[in-house]
């Protein structure tokens, strides 16, 4: 190398050794060497290097010539090219190593989160062992660049990911855990070796066999009973596994991962919708033993969406039923064992379960505290409502219960067992299952008329057989045997509430069972005989409705019924009382007769005249009257006013009268008489006259003590009949001639007959008084008697009282003027010795006590003897 081209990074060999020690000179140009000779520095020891072979050492360029002797650099040699490509590979390596050892992870790390799209197509298991289960995992993979938002992370992303292309792992044991729940283990899970390709928009088909093996039971149970209850906002689970990842033949190393990944609620899977599409009780033999349990079928149908596919071996159960509040324990009610299940991908899924019921524990029929109801009856009256009750499912332990499946693992058999899964039990309407309903032998009671209002005495009562005819639903095939019924009942006429039937008390009831056949259905017939049951009438309106359609419609009234029943059942699991069936039906009352009225032959036998007042008479009698109907009744009191022509004249009372069908004798009432005027006494005179006389009954708010609304409401209903007939002591059988003979009416019975006598003028008559414990006076009287209801024969003016004892009696000698020159009193003469039909007309005044009244009476066909 020349002089010329020394490197100026080397000092010149030839600088002297005594300059070497001082500092440079002033004048030092560019060219003067920045490292001198190592001759000219001197050694640790202060000695200098002396000369020989190394005395000069030249740089790696050659010494550098004097200033005045350096030839000018030739043009174009300004830029030292080596030196600049050193500085920029230099520089773009430092940048490189930065890029790759900081951002290139982190966007790789950014860009697989984002990008990496995991879609399961199927998940079975095949097999369940001893500690978990081993699942088939199948789903595709692969990376979609477009998710990801960065610009710059994508394109760094598709880039190392196309350079590796491929990723494989070894053999991994991935661990799932919850930080919100002290961090427990959810479980574990051993992944096999697999491998994926990364390469930007490539989908690579996963086909993986893993072994599930489930962790801390408790926190399962935890996290399962949240979710059930519908407590499970978000789940937070946490995934922490050492990877060791090699791509191609290159291994990366092992890598520790832990990542978090939060499922909202409507991101986790939903309980199924469910159908329970069959279920059925029937009795069935126990094997090697003369008993019977209950056993029971139940088959529930829900749909798997989800790309899961699982065989369930068989797994047993237990039922339970909400004790008596939310917070008291579940009552066992049964146990049952599940058939396998197989479960396939967007299928319905079919499971039939079987067990028993031996025995109902008492925590199940006992009342709750200060409660009239029983667990039992809690559940039932959802049922019968046709609400949804809920049963309580959980798995069984064998350790616990010697029914569980036996070769049920025991980490399913803990993680089942802690779990308890409510589950909607439909209820059914009973509401369609009566076919008939009928009530005969009815009797009917009046309120009680000393019994206070409110007081279930103060209300009329019922009794009759009652008759129901049931269908059982299908799922009840075991026997039953009801022994006694109860029921609260509400009486409607159309659709208006007539009242309340009370039948709190427990009756005495009988059934017949009858299985269902080819063309019939499972039926139950029961019968019970109920006996004075309380009817709170609440529309008084509509009872005097349905009397006067009784009365007066000439047709079938229907009475509907609306009760919740309580029955006593005898079944093979005990005794049992099903509170509040629901039944409804219909209650035909036949009409009372299409002439009630006429039909009644009321007649009056024994008379007696009770107490007395200046204007009233209180009279207690016997009556005979015909009960066409096929209702009997007990009346313990009743009072109903008696009218004629609209006005009172007297009122009419009954105590203690039992009225049976047909023929009812020596019936006791009273009667207040008085009050009417003029009314009263020309129903009196017409009455003995014999004319066609009738009274109206009508009732008024006194008439039912207790019940003045019922009274009132029946005033509405005015019944008319013909006034009874009395019945005199020597009738015999004078009531049975012809009632057209116009003869044989009242007042031949009360004067038999009378005896003229010409010469004295005077006349005497007979009487037959119905009165037979009182007599009655006649204070005076002023008669006609006229012959062909016209001519005048006499007249009788006599102002002397006198009696008219009970039984026959003749009265005095009474004066009689006679018309001389009448047709009527020469046919008298002719008579003489013999007899002739006389008319009277008279206006009689008579006394029974301290009551009296001055009567007009007119007779015809009075036998009349005469007399000289």
């Amino acid at each position: 190398m020349s002089e010329s081209e020394r490197s100026p990074l080397l000092s010149s060999a030839s600088t002297s050794r005594e300059d070497s020690s001082a500092y440079p000179a002033k004048d030092t140009t560019e060219s003067t060497p920045l490292l001198s000779s190592s001759s000219a520095t001197p050694r640790y020891d202060g000695e200098h290097d002396d000369g020989g072979d190394n005395a000069e050492i030249r740089s790696l360029a050659s010494a550098a010539p004097d200033d005045d002797e350096s030839p000018k650099p030739a043009k174009g040699s300004s830029i030292r090219w080596p030196s600049v490509i050193a500085m920029i590979v230099l520089s773009l390596s430092s940048i490189a190593i930065i890029i790759f050892a900081f951002f290139v992870p982190a966007a790789v790390k950014e860009y697989a989160k984002a990008a990496a799209v995991l879609e399961p197509t199927n998940l079975s298991l095949q097999s369940i062992t001893a500690d978990g289960v081993r699942a088939r995992i199948q789903a595709n993979f692969r990376l979609d660049g477009e998710r990801v938002k960065n610009l710059h992370v994508r394109r760094v992303g598709r880039a190392a990911t196309w350079l590796v292309r491929e990723l494989a792992t070894e053999e991994t044991k991935l661990r799932i855990y919850l930080p919100e729940y002290g961090n427990i283990l959810l479980g574990t899970a051993g992944v096999p070796p697999f491998v994926v390709n990364i390469v930007d928009g490539h989908n690579t088909a996963v086909d993986i066999v893993a072994d599930l093996v489930p962790g801390d039971a408790e926190g399962i149970r935890t996290i399962a009973n949240e979710w059930l209850e519908g407590r499970l906002d978000a789940l937070r689970v946490q995934g922490k596994a050492d990877i060791q990842l090699k791509t191609g033949f290159i291994p990366l190393g092992t890598h520790s991962i832990s990542e978090s990944l939060t499922f909202e609620a409507s991101k986790i899977p939903h309980m199924p919708k469910y159908n329970i599409t069959r279920l059925n009780f029937e009795e069935q033999p126990v094997q090697g033993k003369d008993e019977n349990v209950m056993a029971a079928e139940v088959s529930v149908t829900a749909y798997n969406e989800y790309p899961v596919s699982v065989n369930v071996p068989e797994l047993g159960f237990e039922v339970l039923v909400p004790g008596c509040d939310l917070n008291a324990p579940y009552i066992l009610v049964a146990a049952l064992t599940t058939s396998p299940v197989t479960v396939r991908p967007q299928t319905d899924v079919v499971v039939v379960a079987h067990g028993t019921i031996r025995e109902l524990p008492e925590s199940l029929t006992s009342l709750c505290p200060n409660s009239e109801q029983s667990p039992l009856d809690l559940f039932f009256k959802k049922y019968l409502d046709g609400e949804t009750a809920t049963v309580f499912v959980r798995g069984q332990k064998r350790s616990q219960n010697l029914f569980a499946v036996a070769g049920t693992p025991d980490w399913l058999a803990d993680i089942i067992s802690s779990i308890t899964v409510p589950v909607a039990f439909p209820g059914r309407s009973f509401d369609n299952l009566i076919r008939s309903f009928s009530l005969t032998d009815v009797h009917f009671t009046l309120p009680d008329p000393f019994a206070e209002p409110g007081d279930p005495d103060a209300d009329p009562k019922v009794s009759g057989t009652i008759e129901v005819l049931a269908a059982l639903p299908a799922e009840m095939n075991f026997s039953l045997n009801v022994s006694h019924v109860r029921a609260d009942a509400d009486v409607f006429y159309g659709s208006r509430k007539l009242g309340e039937l009370n039948l709190s008390q427990w009756q005495n009831a009988t059934s017949t069972q009858q299985a269902a056949g080819e063309d019939r259905e499972a039926t139950l017939t029961i019968m019970s005989r109920i006996k004075d049951a309380p009817l709170n009438v609440t529309d008084a309106d509509v009872l005097a409705e349905v009397m006067q359609a009784l009365l007066f419609g000439g047709k079938e009234v229907i009475l509907g019924i609306k009760a919740l029943v309580d029955v006593e059942v005898q079944t093979i699991l005990g005794q049992l009382v099903v509170k509040g069936v629901p039944a409804e039906g219909k209650v035909p009352l036949k009409p009372l007769s299409k002439d009630l009225v006429g039909s009644l032959e009321p007649k009056i036998g024994d008379i007696e005249v009770i107490d007395t007042t200046s204007t009233s008479l209180t009279i207690m009698a016997s009556v005979n009257i015909f009960n066409p109907t096929p209702y009997s009744a007990h009346i313990p009191f009743i009072s109903i006013h008696v009218l004629s022509n609209g006005t009172l004249v007297g009122e009419a009372r009954a105590q203690n009268l039992d009225i049976r069908t047909g023929n009812n004798s020596d019936l006791v009432v009273s009667a207040i008489w008085g009050g009417g005027g003029k009314a009263a006494r020309d129903l009196i005179s017409q009455y003995i006259s014999g004319y066609n006389t009738s009274v109206t009954l009508r009732t008024h708010r006194g008439s039912i003590p207790g019940q003045p609304l019922l009274g009132e409401a029946l005033s509405r209903l005015n019944i008319t009949i013909a006034a009874p007939k009395l019945s005199f002591p020597d009738d015999g059988d004078d009531d049975d001639d012809d009632d057209d003979d116009k003869d044989k009416n009242s007042q031949v019975h009360f004067i038999r007959d009378a005896t003229f006598h010409i010469f004295s003028s005077t006349a005497t008559f007979t009487l037959v008084s119905p009165l037979r414990h009182n007599t009655l006076y006649i204070d005076h009287i002023n008669a006609t008697a006229l012959y062909n209801h016209t001519e005048p024969v006499g007249r009788i003016e006599y102002d002397l009282p006198f009696a008219a004892p009970p039984g026959r009696s003749t009265t005095p000698k009474l004066p009689v003027q006679w018309s001389l020159d009448s047709v009527g009193y020469e046919r008298m003469r002719e008579a003489l010795g013999g007899q002739l039909k006389l008319d009277t007309r008279a206006t009689v005044g008579v006394r029974v006590g301290r009551w009296s009244e001055t009567l007009w009476f007119v007779g015809r066909g009075i036998g009349a003897s005469v007399r000289i």
